[in-house]
């Protein structure tokens, strides 16, 4: 899953150069804890049902050429919803979707039943079983674009405010033939100006940076002149629309697997760091320079979906950032209180100290209250690979040569 909403919060009152977290609430850290000393998942959790058994989202998750006339309805079959939010994204416009939780708290569904063309919905929702245990389900689907057209899914949104690291990214519901000619109908520019290339990622994948990291302040506009531009033989572009966004402050944050340490940056000067957990040794994280995607105050992580077994199944995992496609996060956690700053006892994330139900005076919670979307959080020192430049937003990751060599107009 990708490009998203990104509920990025703003950077409170400045911090001391390094933070101790000595007297905070301890939590843990990672995707799941290994076993070894550290209190597996099963001991924590039981045995739980399957993620879409708790919380019912229809259409089904990943869901794509959603016809319009289709209905939108979350349920659970037993306990109640506590909070749903939908959201829909069209031409990098972001909006809510109005709706309403029923009276026994069973179903939720939108006040407005049709759904939209060429948009993608974002759902969020957190329930409670009979026995008040908290469970989040995040799920995404697309709707119908008319066989003869294509759009592209653009990141960021219109009007955002952006760390310096993000790339604006699009994905097209269809492959691409003509990339010369779709390349050609879309402009990056940038106010102060900077050289801006694109690169393709296969035929449905177009992304655009600078050689460095964007400099704070810096006012990009993205227009799309992909109206009856001939993406493939009869199928032409149906957007026709200019967005733009706001790169913020600087924060950059070096994650040392090694040390079990996260030293973050704003500005260049170090604000804090944080003891974390990586990849324990036979599920290591990779190195490289990641973007944060996406922003989620609580989230479910399950085993299967990143192509595990059944190690883990967690309902509420706090202060999650995602950070690639293929699952790696920076999340709260509070089920292994004896990892972070010790040992890396995760399946691929990166962990910070948090609380059940997250908390603003973990280091999970200070660190997700003071990040942004388009934030780089580069891994160090861990016995993986290089993240691949397009697993997430990684182009950072390939050198500014083979970046621009993979434009189409040459």
């Amino acid at each position: 899953m990708r490009h998203g909403q990104g509920r990025a919060r703003r950077a409170g009152t400045a911090l001391a150069a390094v933070l101790t977290w000595a007297g905070l609430l301890a939590a843990a850290a990672g995707c799941t804890a290994e076993r070894a000393g550290h209190g597996g998942i099963g001991e924590a959790f039981g045995k739980l049902p399957a993620p879409e058994d708790v919380i019912r989202v229809f259409p089904d998750d990943g869901s794509k050429d959603v016809r319009p006339g289709r209905g939108l309805l979350v349920r659970v079959p037993s306990g109640r919803l506590e909070s749903v939010k939908v959201v829909k994204s069209q031409d990098a416009q972001e909006s809510a979707v109005p709706g309403r939780i029923s009276t026994d708290g069973l179903r939720w569904e939108p006040r407005e039943p049709r759904l939209s063309l060429a948009a993608r919905y974002t759902v969020d929702a957190v329930a409670l079983d009979g026995h008040g245990h908290r469970s989040a389900r995040h799920t995404t689907f697309t709707t119908y674009v008319p066989d003869e057209r294509f759009i592209g899914y653009v990141t960021p949104e219109n009007r955002s405010t952006v760390g310096t690291g993000m790339i604006v990214s699009l994905e097209f519901n269809r492959e691409i033939e003509h990339r010369a000619a779709v390349e050609r109908a879309v402009r990056v520019s940038a106010r102060p100006a900077v050289e801006i290339r694109p690169h393709w990622f296969g035929r449905t994948r177009l992304d655009f940076r600078p050689e460095r990291y964007w400099k704070p302040g810096t006012r990009v506009t993205v227009s799309l002149a992909l109206r009856d531009v001939e993406g493939a033989r009869g199928v032409y572009g149906l957007q026709h629309k200019t967005f733009s966004f706001t790169v913020g402050r600087s924060q950059v944050s070096v994650v040392d697997a090694a040390a079990h340490t996260m030293r973050v940056r704003r500005d260049g000067a170090l604000l804090a760091t944080v003891p974390i957990t990586a990849g324990a040794p036979r599920h290591t994280t990779y190195n490289g320079k990641m973007v944060v995607m996406e922003m989620l105050e609580v989230t479910r992580m399950n085993s299967r979906t990143v192509g595990f077994g059944g190690e883990y199944d967690i309902p509420d995992v706090p202060h999650a950032l995602r950070l690639t496609d293929s699952g790696t996060f920076l999340h709260g956690n509070y089920w292994a209180p004896d990892a972070p700053g010790h040992v890396n006892v995760s399946h691929g994330c990166v962990g910070l100290r948090d609380v059940k139900g997250g908390s603003s005076q973990t280091p999970a919670g200070w660190f997700f209250d003071r990040s942004l979307v388009g934030d780089v959080v580069q891994v160090v020192h861990s016995k993986d690979k290089k993240v691949a430049p397009d697993n997430g937003l990684g182009g950072w990751n390939m050198g500014w040569r083979e970046w621009k060599a993979g434009g189409a107009v040459k």
